[in-house]
Order: structure tokens, then C-alpha cells, then sequence
């Protein structure tokens, strides 16, 4: 297999990662680092909600990631995160927990797969070794010792009320060597049995070793035994992953959170799902094999053209048996397919509890279902597929249950999501997802196929109306969930009687107001066939029910209309970048590192500071007894971060290493590729130099905490880099004959994508509410403060004037999503990017008073993108509210 590239999402994903964990040593508490890590990240400091039943400043954390965004693979790539920044150990243990059986097996074989990307990414730590839980009762603490251990398993294997029975708890002979010569203070810390003696027991031995808990599918353990469960392990950390985390009963700590438009945009999965609902299940099987058979003809052309090897397969979700009763089972549908259809039977497979069908295509072909020599086209299931089998060659889904709903289907929507490759194929039709359900009803299969989305794939609720989408127009006609911003004008019905509206589903009773008064009931929404059915069935009188039937025809047809965004319309938004000459070639300049600047590590003063003297005796302090404080109670207390130091130190004792093996780890643990070898390895010897001629600081002491020197000559390394790159980033873009260097250039312009909007936060109206007619995308990411809403309202109020075409609330930390400028020191994402009547753009970014004096390599860069444009572009940095400013850069 090909070394995986990480998407950029994920990347950010691990930067947040990695930025929380650092910031957990450099703030002191988990509390305090997740919130300055997630208002540095997303401008918005979140509240930290500690486990139930753990130290309220254990490192904890949830990243929302949805179905096929790659959960494994950023949960092994923080392994060494974790390793090195948080736990500053060499080695550490992870018990890495899953919901299922099907899933254990299937994370377990690609983690130990020698070319998987999942590999891969955990061997970023070092040694690895993966095992199971029954490997894991017979661990040598040799192994403890010289590897990082990744222990897989299911919560079940550990959760009870009760221990008893327990293999994970009960004593064991193979584990006797971990218990030697230990503290007092690990031997207190150690579970008891009932009659006080202590176990050798796994659970005993992973409390020792302070494991990290890497929770996957985390929203399914989240109960008052999981959480006790998780406790008896003495974690570290806690780091789970999900697409739909607990935000309410015990709410989650999301540090990152990854919309279903950046998948999108990456091409990780395939949208929008086309959907086309069908009563007879006979036709709507037929309309899924010739759509199939549409794509196999695109697959083979694109084929014939070099692109990789496809065939689409249709995954049929059949009704189960039931005895006595005819259903539409695996056997009957495969027998229509064969009789029917005229499919080879070799080209279908059924995958059901009884039949295991691709288990022996596993067997019978190396790339199992996607081996080209496999014939087969057509998956038979019931719901087998719903976890633990994965297939990129999933496009077309099939439900035929009687009672046929989105939500029925939900379980293998994910299954056919995802991308091939996670590459776009050429052809637009390969890039999307199809749905036929056996159903009457298109309009509630629509919104249960969105709300599906929602509950189980972990899309956010504004991003379904455009990722779901009919396949026929007639049905289109009747998809108010999809078809932009939906004006409704309510619908009153004079009726001789009280409906019985109680009768009536929740999401009908939802759209119906009665008022007993005037005897009027209202509709407030527009109603499907199916549903005026329901409500014609909550009265007695013929009249009455012909009144709902008229006003229900009128609730979907002339009391709706229906607001299109400048994206669904199709118009396009594009913003001119900068860009640099650079040997006479244009490049797009989206890096300093880009630009020509002196970097030679080896010609600075290499020694360290006053401040990583004070770090340094800190995190030796920690590193001998903890920190304590006393606790309102009057007792000792040792910080949970401290504590896990000393535990750690306890457990992994380092090697005893002189200064050249020392110097030589330094370096191997420092990547810089702006640097070279040498001047890397001579900057380290002489900051370690300097450091051992210190009073008090000893080799012992340094290799002690080698951990934290290495990040004292990371920022050090970083620091004299960003100063050279800062020197010439001036000099470049701001020094004389700035002009024949740098351009603002349509070359590399920023096109805003249609279906690619992702806010980490909607706006949900705080600060005031406000109609926003003008806006790129029918979603609004969230601002900052009520004087960024209020610029808002006034882009949008000149917009709706005709003085502004529209306009976008830029996001933040979103390439591929939002324009930028490149500073020395980071990316500037503006608040507002607007087009203007004659095709120019205006970026506004809103200050306040406090912020103003800081933001000036802001208006420095953006003043330069608009001088250097040549009047296409123009820029307005605007404080305490001064909206005629925003006009003056209109005119």
C-alpha cells in the first residue's frame, strides 16, 4: 500500500490534539488547557465537563468526526501525540475500547497490518505492539517496558456492576513479575479483592502502567457502568471518538468538530445521497439495477482512461423471515433478481446472521468483494452490514422492508458513503450516493433518510438539506426539506368538529394548531400526501375531511415559497490571492517557509533561557513528589497531573544515558525539515552543554526530563526560525520594489465551494435575530461578539439596498472552506468576504477597541492585498461600530 497522505482536516484535528495536550502541562489542569485551547482554536472558550467519578482535571476530550471521516486513523496518529506531549513517556499502554466484536476484529487487523495506514500512523510512536485482551492477560512487563502496548477490545469485556466473574480482574499467576519491588504508593493505588488481599491482575497491572483510553463509537458507552468501568483503570487520559457525541445528559468535551462539507471537499465521501422513493419494491429493485448499471458503464469508460478499477455495488436491505407470514427475505429477493431480472446468480452474495457470504469472498479472492476477479454486484442483507464491513465499491442502496424509512435504512447509509480511494472520480454521477426505498411517501423518506444523517453519521443538521436530494423531478416537486429556505404561509381550515389530533404521529401533530375558540385548525407547514391522510382520519364528518384535503393541497403548493442562496443558484465566488514570483514563476503564497530567508540553526547562540531554567525546575519538582496542595478538607492533595508524572516515572524507569546518546535522542525527537542534520545536531549539543554546566543540573536530572528539554528546544528551535522568516516576510512583501515581487492574482483565486460551507458553530441567535437574505450560504457560521453580528446586519441590510451582490461570514481555520492572507506568524482569516454589483471584492474584518492594537499585521496585510489588485479588491478593517466605513469602501 502507498504511504497515506493525511487530508488537511485531519491534520487540523491532530494540531488540536496535540495544542491541548501541551497546553495541559503548560496551564496546569485539563480544565484550563481545553478551554484556551478551543477559544484559540475556534475564538470561543468551551466549558470543560469532567468524567463522572474522575479527578475533575484528568485530560479529557471528544473529537466529532462523521461516518467515514477516519476516526481509527486519527485515534492511532495521537498515539504518539499522547506519548510525547502529554504523557512524556517513551512507552505507555493504550486500551483502546470499541462497541462491538465485529469492530474489535476488524481494528485489530488492520492496526497489526504491517502496510495499513492505521499501522502506520501508531508506529509514528515508536515500538508498538497490538494485541487482544486475551494476549493481554499473559503481558510480559518486558513488553510494558520497551514498547507502547495498544490493547483492543470490547467495553463489555470489562463492564459490570460487578467485577466477579471477571477474568480482566480475577488474579493470575503469568502477571506475578509486574508486582515486584514496587512503592508503597503504587501498592496503595492497586483494586482489592473482598478480603483485602491484591490480585495479580490484569486491571491491576494496566493501574499500574496509567493506560490511555482511546474510546471509539464513544456515544454508545456513556452510561453510569462505563463510566465506573473506565475509572478502576486509573487513566491518564480519555480520548473518545464519535460521530454523535453526548451534548446534554453527561455533555462531551468536543475539542474538534468535522463538518460532512470538509469530507466532502477532501472527497472522503461520496454526496449528495439521491434518493427516489418507489411503492411496488419489484420496480424499485429494477430502478437500482439499471442505475447500477449506469454506473458501471461511466466506472469502465473512466476505466479505459487509466482511473483505478470500480464496480458499483448495490447493497439490498432485505425484510427478515417470519414464519407463516410471505416476506420480501434474502432468498425471495435474490430469487427475483436470478428469475426476474436476469442477474448471474455468481454476481450475488448474502451477508445475514445464518449466511456469511463475504466471508467467503475473504477467502476465496485476496482483495475479498473489490478484487477484480470477483464477479459479484449485488449484497443481500438484512442489517449484518451495519458495522465491521467496509467497501469503497458501495454506491447503491436498496430498502425493501414493508415499513420502509429513512431510519431503517440508516445502518448501511454509511456503508455506501464513503469514496473509493477517498479520490473524486472524473465523472460527477461516481462521486454521489443513491438510495431507492420501497415507499409511497418520498417527501417523509426524505426528511427520516436527513434526520438519519443527523442521528447516526454525525451530519450537522443545516448540512442535510443539500446532501439529500431526489433522483426524479416529480419527486423534487415534493421535497420541501431540500429545496433552500422554505418560506410557509400557515393555512387556516374552518372545521364543524375538534380533530383528535392526539392520535396523530408527533411530526404531523408538529405542523397542526387547533384552536377551540373559532374552531380553526391552522397548518403550519406544508403536508404531505400520506400525512393529510392521518389528519383526515382525525375526523368523522366527510365535510370535514374534504376541508383538510383542499387545505392541505394548498399547504404544499400555493402557501409555499421557496428562498434560493446565492450557492444553490449557482453563482460563484471567487477571490483573488496573493501570489509571489519566484524564479519568475507565479506561486500562490500560502507559506513563509516559501520564501528565500538565511536559516542556519548552527550560527545562534544555543543555551538556555531564564524561563526554561524556570520550566525546567517546575517539571522537576513535579517529577520528584508531585505537586500538592491542600484540599478544603485539610488533606494533601496531589495534582492529577503531577500525580501521573510521578506514576509514570515509577513505572518507566529511563535508561541511563550520557550526553551523546542524549543529544542523539534530542535530535531524533526534534523534526524540523527546515533545518539540516548537522546544525540541528549542533544547536542540541550546545543547549545541553550549557544546560549540565548549570548548578544542580545534572545528566541524571536531564535525561530525567528529557521530555521537557525536548519541548524547551522545540519552542527555542521554532522561535529563531519564525524571527528569520518574519525578517524576510518584511523585507519581501513590504520593502522596496514590493511590486515586482508580489501580486493579488486571479491565478490563485479562493472560489467559496457551493456544497463546502462547514462552520464549527451556527449562528443560533444569540445576539439578535436577523433575516439574512443575502448571504452565500443558507448556513451562518456563528460570530464572535454582538458588534461582528451587528456588521453582519449591516453587509446584509446594503445587500438587500442592492449596493452589495451578497456575502459570506468567513470561517476560521477551515482551508478549503475560507479565504485567507499569509502572515509571518500565521494565517489572517477576515470576518466577511463580499462580492460587490461590478464583480470587485471587499473584505471587512470587525475590531474592537481591545483588539484594534494587536490587529496591526492584520490591516498591514490586508491593505497590501487590496493595493496590490489593481482595484479589484478592496479592504475595511472597521472598530466600535463605525458602519459608514463600510460604505465609504463601497463607493
Amino acid at each position: 500500500m502507498s504511504a497515506f497522505v493525511r487530508k488537511d482536516y485531519q491534520q487540523r484535528v491532530l494540531e488540536s490534539v496535540e495544542k491541548y495536550f501541551v497546553l495541559c502541562h503548560r496551564t496546569g489542569d485539563a480544565d484550563s488547557a481545553f478551554y484556551q485551547a478551543t477559544k484559540e482554536l475556534w475564538q470561543q472558550g468551551q466549558k470543560f465537563n469532567p468524567l463522572p467519578g474522575f479527578a475533575t482535571d484528568m485530560p479529557y476530550f471528544c473529537l466529532r468526526v462523521p461516518t467515514g471521516g477516519g476516526k481509527t486513523f486519527l485515534a492511532a496518529s495521537s498515539v504518539a501525540l499522547a506519548n510525547t506531549h502529554l504523557l512524556r513517556s517513551e512507552h505507555s499502554v493504550v486500551l483502546w475500547l470499541v462497541p462491538s466484536d465485529a469492530i474489535r476484529e476488524q481494528t485489530l487487523k488492520a492496526l497489526r497490518q504491517p502496510d495499513h495506514p492505521y499501522h502506520h500512523a501508531l508506529r509514528e510512536a515508536g515500538a508498538v505492539t497490538v494485541m487482544d485482551l486475551d494476549e493481554a492477560k499473559a503481558i510480559t512487563r518486558a513488553t510494558l517496558d520497551t514498547s507502547t502496548v495498544v490493547i483492543v477490545s470490547t467495553v463489555q469485556a470489562f463492564s459490570r456492576e460487578s467485577t466477579q466473574g471477571l477474568k480482566v480482574y480475577a488474579s493470575s499467576g503469568a502477571l506475578m513479575q509486574h508486582f515486584d519491588h514496587l512503592s508503597a504508593a503504587q501498592r496503595d493505588g492497586l483494586l482489592q479483592d473482598d478480603d483485602g488481599t491484591v490480585p495479580f491482575s490484569l486491571a491491576n497491572v494496566l493501574r499500574l502502567r496509567r493506560p490511555f483510553l482511546v474510546v471509539d463509537e464513544a456515544h454508545n458507552a456513556r452510561t453510569r457502568i462505563r463510566f465506573a468501568t473506565f475509572e478502576r483503570f486509573n487513566p491518564s487520559g480519555v480520548m473518545e471518538l464519535t460521530a454523535t457525541p453526548d451534548l446534554e445528559d453527561v455533555p462531551s468535551n468536543v475539542l474538534h468538530s468535522v463538518g460532512a462539507a470538509e469530507l466532502k471537499l477532501e472527497q472522503m465521501i461520496k454526496l449528495p445521497v439521491l434518493l427516489e422513493a418507489e411503492p411496488d419494491w419489484q420496480v424499485c429493485l429494477g430502478d437500482a439495477i439499471a442505475r447500477r448499471g449506469e454506473l458501471q458503464k461511466l466506472a469502465d469508460e473512466e476505466h479505459r482512461r487509466g482511473a483505478p478499477y470500480l464496480r458499483p455495488l448495490v447493497l439490498v436491505q432485505a425484510e427478515p423471515r417470519r414464519q407463516g407470514v410471505e416476506t420480501l427475505d434474502t432468498a425471495r429477493v435474490r430469487q427475483e433478481l436470478i428469475d426476474n431480472q436476469r442477474i448471474p446468480p455468481e454476481e450475488i452474495v448474502i451477508a445475514t446472521g445464518e449466511e456469511r457470504g463475504l466471508e467467503a469472498l475473504d477467502r476465496e479472492f485476496k482483495l475479498g468483494i473489490a478484487d477484480p476477479a470477483c464477479p459479484v454486484k449485488f449484497v443481500l442483507t438484512q442489517k449484518a452490514l451495519a458495522e465491521g464491513w467496509d467497501c469503497p465499491f458501495a454506491y447503491v442502496l436498496v430498502g425493501l422492508g414493508s415499513q420502509q424509512s429513512g431510519t431503517a435504512v440508516e445502518q448501511l447509509l454509511g456503508r455506501v458513503l464513503r469514496q473509493p480511494d477517498a479520490k473524486a472520480r472524473d465523472t460527477a454521477a461516481l462521486n454521489q450516493s443513491y438510495a431507492f426505498v420501497r415507499s409511497g411517501d418520498f417527501a417523509r423518506v426524505a426528511n427520516e433518510l436527513r434526520d438519519g444523517l443527523v442521528r447516526g453519521a454525525g451530519f450537522e443538521r443545516k448540512d442535510v438539506s443539500q446532501f439529500v436530494a431526489a433522483q426524479r423531478q416529480d419527486q423534487d416537486d415534493l421535497d420541501f426539506g431540500g429545496r433552500g429556505k422554505l418560506v410557509f404561509t400557515p393555512v387556516d381550515v374552518a372545521l364543524p368538529e375538534a380533530p383528535k389530533l392526539r392520535t396523530l404521529p408527533k411530526s404531523v401533530q408538529d405542523k397542526l394548531k387547533w384552536d377551540k375558540g373559532s374552531k380553526t385548525l391552522t397548518i403550519t407547514g406544508p403536508l404531505t400526501e400520506s400525512e393529510a391522510e392521518d389528519v383526515q382520519q382525525a375526523v368523522a364528518g366527510e365535510s370535514s375531511r374534504v376541508a383538510i384535503a383542499q387545505a392541505a393541497e394548498a399547504s404544499r403548493t400555493t402557501a409555499v415559497e421557496f428562498f434560493r442562496t446565492p450557492a444553490e443558484l449557482g453563482e460563484r465566488l471567487r477571490v483573488p490571492q496573493l501570489a509571489l514570483k519566484l524564479q519568475g514563476e507565479l506561486q500562490l503564497f500560502d507559506d513563509p517557509e516559501a520564501l528565500d530567508y538565511p536559516w542556519d540553526l548552527s550560527g545562534y547562540d544555543a543555551a538556555p533561557t531564564r524561563d526554561d531554567i524556570s520550566a525546567l525546575g517546575a517539571a522537576s519538582k513535579v517529577a520528584e513528589a508531585g505537586k500538592i496542595d491542600v484540599a478544603d478538607d485539610g488533606k494533601l492533595r496531589i495534582g492529577f497531573l503531577p500525580g501521573l508524572q510521578r506514576d509514570l516515572g515509577l513505572s518507566y524507569q529511563p535508561e541511563h544515558w550520557d550526553e551523546t546518546r542524549l543529544a542523539a535522542w534530542l535530535c531524533r525527537n526534534l523534526p524540523e525539515p527546515s533545518v539540516t542534520h548537522a546544525s540541528k545536531r549542533a544547536f542540541v549539543a550546545a543547549w545541553l552543554r550549557a544546560l549540565l554546566a548549570r548548578d544542580g543540573f545534572s545528566l541524571a536530572r536531564a535525561n530525567q526530563l528529557k521530555f521537557t528539554v525536548r519541548g524547551l528546544l522545540q519552542d527555542a528551535i521554532r522561535r529563531l526560525r519564525r524571527e528569520a522568516v518574519g525578517n524576510a516576510y518584511q523585507q519581501t512583501l513590504f520593502g522596496e520594489g514590493r511590486e515586482d515581487r508580489v501580486i493579488t492574482s486571479d491565478a490563485f483565486a479562493f472560489e467559496f465551494n457551493p456544497q463546502a460551507y462547514a462552520p464549527g458553530r451556527d449562528y443560533d441567535g444569540r445576539f439578535g435575530q436577523w433575516d439574512f437574505r443575502k448571504h452565500f450560504y443558507g448556513r451562518v457560521g456563528d460570530f464572535d461578539s454582538k458588534e461582528e453580528f451587528e456588521c453582519a446586519v449591516q453587509l446584509d441590510r446594503l445587500a438587500q439596498q442592492g449596493r452589495i451582490r451578497y456575502w459570506v461570514r468567513n470561517l476560521v481555520n477551515k482551508p478549503g472552506c475560507a479565504f485567507f492572507l499569509q502572515k509571518a506568524t500565521g494565517r489572517f482569516w477576515p470576518d466577511f468576504v463580499c462580492e460587490l454589483n461590478d464583480g470587485s471584492i471587499l473584505v471587512v474584518e470587525y475590531k474592537g477597541a481591545q483588539g484594534w492594537t494587536d490587529a496591526q499585521d492584520d490591516r498591514d496585510i490586508g491593505q497590501l492585498w487590496a493595493e496590490l489588485s489593481g482595484g479589484r479588491c478592496r479592504f475595511v478593517m472597521v472598530r466600535d461600530r463605525r458602519w459608514p466605513q463600510i460604505e465609504e469602501a463601497l463607493a
